[in-house]
């Protein structure tokens, strides 16, 4: 078995989101104000907010421990997978920041975008972090579900206030 190296734990799948996260960051503030969290979280029950951030959490750390390497076919399709996700991913920001007002941008389907678009970039994490850096039963599989249940509930939050909105 080889024996990692400080640089090997460097390189695990976290870097794939260090893009998103600082999209994130930085943007957050120029979405319509619908998505502020003044507003967007809101009424909110608290089972949807405690399942949301604690599979946000698991999803976000889960990645630390997932060594990033592209040497097999399906991890560098995973890699295209998370490539892809992530523009689509920022293109649902930028028409919401772009054209707030949009026919899409005050439909379900685009104001619901953000929530449920990060699944393929999320699939894209699960494909290449196949494994983790120590011996355990972790497959792919675990981190999708993992992501699927975080989206659920994120989804649910933002179809919650995307209804309190528009009633």
């Amino acid at each position: 078995m080889k024996t990692n190296t400080i640089i090997d734990y460097l390189l695990n799948c976290f870097l794939l989101l260090i893009p998103i996260l600082i999209w994130n960051v930085a943007l957050a503030s120029k979405l319509p104000e619908s998505y502020q969290n003044n507003i967007f979280k809101r009424d909110i029950p608290s089972v949807v907010t405690i399942g949301e951030n604690f599979f946000r959490l698991l999803v976000m750390i889960l990645p630390l421990l997932m060594p990033l390497s592209l040497a097999s076919r399906s991890k560098k399709t995973g890699l295209y997978v998370f490539i892809i996700g992530t523009l689509i991913y920022f293109l649902s920001w930028a028409i919401l920041i772009a054209f707030p007002q949009s026919a899409w941008s005050t439909s379900v389907a685009g104001f619901l975008a953000p929530a449920y678009t990060p699944f393929i970039w999320l699939v894209g994490i699960g494909l290449i972090g196949e494994r983790l850096y120590f011996e355990s039963p972790y497959r792919s599989w675990v981190y999708i579900a993992l992501s699927i249940v975080f989206l659920s509930f994120h989804v649910a939050h933002a179809t919650l206030a995307y209804l309190r909105l528009n009633s």
